[in-house]
């Protein structure tokens, strides 16, 4: 994962315990940043104790990072469930990994939407797993005995190569492989490391050697579509992929590590009913589909939670 996502994330999801101490300390409720603030938003239930075992009656609390996608995926997981008669509680929106996690192994919390490179990263920083079938290895193994991951979903918020359709048609490109011939003609941009980080990979990875760096960090996807560069770092949800017709290079090297959306949950919280419904929605869900719904929420600012019944509805789910 780039510095340039480690940092957008670094709020959210980051590393740092000067982040959980200061999201608990700002709780509104007995330092608890789940006790009902401004950054919580309760649906059904409204308990705001542990949530209780999977069997018949019992409510499963559905948390969520404060990113609009977050929130998105909480509403899908939520929404799903309802639709199978689980009593649901939503508490979108609370902060940083540490809080998040710390809630999830109390009991405060039954299911988050997550990402299970950037989760298995959290929990050990030398991993060297990349696949989704390693990474989830990984997990299975490092996840204390209460927690476990469910089915990963085919939808991934990872880093990418990415091209304009007009670049992609050009040049026949499908694959990160399908540039070894002409990167020598092409200009790539990224986030200022990104050349530190990435050009010596590409080279003993894919046999990558571009034309030019440019260092075009939030503007990349911009910087695609008027032509100021012919590769770009992009990441695989931006609405800007479906806004302005780029396409996402194939990684079949595992250059980026895995970012599958997976749910993670207190295992005691989920029952039979309540597993199947999740896998169910991961069984859905893919990159294209989820960049397509982002597109809603972030640029036409439509409501996560209409946007998730549409997508539950429209796939069976809902």
């Amino acid at each position: 994962m780039s510095t340039m996502k480690r940092g957008r994330r670094a709020v959210v999801l980051g590393t740092l315990a000067a982040l959980a101490l200061g999201a608990t300390a700002c709780g509104s409720s007995g330092g608890d940043p789940l006790g009902g603030g401004p950054s919580a938003s309760t649906g059904s239930g409204g308990s705001g104790g542990p949530a209780s075992g999977g069997g018949s009656g019992s409510t499963v609390v559905v948390g969520s990072a404060n990113f609009p996608e977050n929130v998105l995926l909480g509403s899908i997981y939520s929404q799903a469930l309802k639709a199978k008669g689980v009593k649901v509680e939503e508490k979108f929106n609370i902060g940083s990994r540490e809080v998040l996690y710390g809630q999830l192994q109390s009991g405060n919390l039954t299911v988050l939407p997550e990402y299970n490179g950037a989760l298995l990263a959290y929990l050990d920083a030398k991993s060297t797993a990349v696949s989704t079938q390693d990474v989830n290895a990984a997990l299975a193994t490092t996840l204390p005995a209460a927690l476990g991951i469910l089915d990963s979903s085919p939808a991934e918020d990872k880093d990418s190569l990415s091209v304009s359709q007009e670049t992609a048609d050009k040049y026949n490109l499908k694959t990160i492989s399908d540039l070894a011939a002409k990167a020598g003609e092409l200009t790539i941009g990224g986030p200022p490391e990104f050349k530190s980080r990435r050009e010596q990979q590409f080279k003993d990875v894919y046999g990558l050697t571009f034309k030019e760096w440019k260092p075009t960090a939030d503007t990349t996807a911009n910087a695609l579509k008027d032509g100021g560069v012919q590769v770009g770092n992009v990441f695989t949800t931006d609405p800007k992929i479906v806004q302005y017709k780029l396409v996402a290079l194939a990684d079949p090297k595992n250059v980026f590590g895995a970012q599958n959306i997976t749910p993670l949950v207190n295992k005691s919280g989920v029952d039979a009913t309540a597993t199947a419904a999740l896998n169910a929605v991961s069984a859905k869900l893919d990159t294209a589909g989820l960049t397509a719904l982002m597109k809603r929420v972030a640029v036409d600012k439509e409501d996560p939670s209409a946007v998730a019944k549409d997508w539950l509805k429209s796939n069976g789910l809902g």
